[in-house]
């Protein structure tokens, strides 16, 4: 069992409590799992197992519903997540060599978070630019037009961005 002992968790246990509806507890589990992921950047399994208690439902089912959703992350992400659109437009103009120079540039392979913590690396299915293909997202801003070249470029400006403490 794991204790309320430190700000996030308490915050965690009174947003369950503002948000609670009678006897339907699977009816506000969603944005009970968004706030904990808001709070620690992922759902962390001891967090999931205290919503669980606090919520009384059963850990498996708060971790059912985690693993259906997409947008939930079950490891911790980096501070960019890359995502890059697999979708049918971006992938006859290149997405694959896009995709494989993120890889060989980061080290990481998709699903994957680089060593440094900075990116996160993502497969999507489509991004809905398709007249910009190929294209990728970074965190909600889209880069369109890419090149395997070009990719590493941009990467490379937000590592500088970084640095700076821009970003």
């Amino acid at each position: 069992m794991i204790e309320a002992k430190d700000n996030k968790l308490q915050e965690v246990r009174d947003f369950i409590a503002g948000t609670k509806q009678k006897d339907y507890p699977e009816s506000y589990l969603i944005a009970v799992l968004h706030k904990v992921q808001e709070l620690y950047g992922y759902l962390p399994q001891d967090v999931m197992d205290f919503v669980a208690e606090e919520m009384q439902v059963p850990t498996a089912h708060i971790w059912g519903v985690a693993t259906f959703y997409h947008y939930f992350n079950l490891e911790p992400i980096g501070k960019h997540v890359v995502s890059v659109c697999m979708g049918t437009a971006c992938y006859v103009k290149g997405a694959d060599k896009v995709l494989d120079a993120l890889k060989g540039d980061l080290g990481v392979e998709a699903g994957q978070t680089t060593e440094d913590g900075l990116f996160t690396l993502q497969e999507a299915r489509c991004l809905g630019a398709c007249g910009i293909a190929p294209v990728i997202m970074i965190d909600d801003k889209i880069y369109g037009e890419l090149t395997a070249k070009s990719v590493v470029d941009l990467l490379n400006q937000y590592r500088k961005a970084e640095s700076a403490g821009k970003k």
